[in-house]
């Protein structure tokens, strides 16, 4: 672990979020294609140097292509970024896996994922192009099986998995044309950085509990009085 290097690219990280949230904010698209790209790299890096594990800097590094691609306003681009969030996510879900327990009231939060998902796509399905419809919908049951799994992580990974599918959802209702609020790409990315910060917050403090082995998350500790 090197704390000061992790503290150092938290605090660019925050700075990348803050500049693109102002670009969006101001309509500055030179701003926010230049600093998008940015974010995930800066998180990714921060994850790594406190020693997180590599499935979450490789699924912040997908989120990484996934933003590039969607720069692009193509449907191939659109396809291959969503195609590289979806990866990104079974990342997630293979360590929410290894390193979540099981929640009380499990099944009932299961079961509301699950309403929102039938809920949301019944609701998007007439104003998505035909294309998009059947891609949309497998990229939505994996979105909400992430979010929904993030939650074996405890609240902080939890609000952060449902950020995301919260930014993710509000991308999708302008594919369908559904109205927007005032600038809507800020509100994507605000939801989405924060999503993606307390994903990394989560994993991290799971990893340091006391119950959970820290070497896994590149410390070792002895534990012998």
């Amino acid at each position: 672990m090197r704390p000061a290097a992790a503290r150092v690219l938290l605090g660019a990280f925050a700075v990348a979020v803050v500049a693109d949230l102002v670009s969006q904010a101001v309509g500055s698209d030179t701003g926010h294609l230049l600093v998008k790209p940015l974010l995930m790299p800066l998180l990714a890096a921060h994850a790594a140097a406190r020693g997180g594990p590599r499935l979450l800097v490789v699924a912040l590094l997908l989120g990484w292509a996934g933003d590039v691609l969607l720069l692009s306003d193509a449907d191939p681009a659109f396809l291959a970024g969503m195609g590289s969030f979806a990866a990104g996510h079974v990342c997630y879900l293979v360590l929410f896996a290894r390193h979540g327990r099981p929640r009380a009231r499990g099944a009932l939060l299961a079961g509301g994922y699950g309403l929102v998902l039938v809920t949301t796509v019944a609701l998007l399905w007439p104003g998505l192009p035909a294309g998009l419809r059947v891609p949309v919908v497998g990229y939505s049951l994996l979105l909400t099986a992430m979010a929904y799994g993030a939650t074996r992580l405890g609240r902080v990974a939890g609000l952060g998995g449902a950020l995301f599918l919260l930014s993710d959802m509000l991308i999708a209702t302008g594919v369908a044309d559904w109205p927007q609020l005032p600038r809507p790409d800020f509100w994507i990315m605000l939801t989405y950085a924060a999503g993606q910060y307390l994903l990394v917050r989560g994993v991290a403090d799971t990893l340091a509990a006391p119950s959970v082995p820290t070497a896994a998350y590149g410390e070792v500790r002895s534990t012998t009085p």
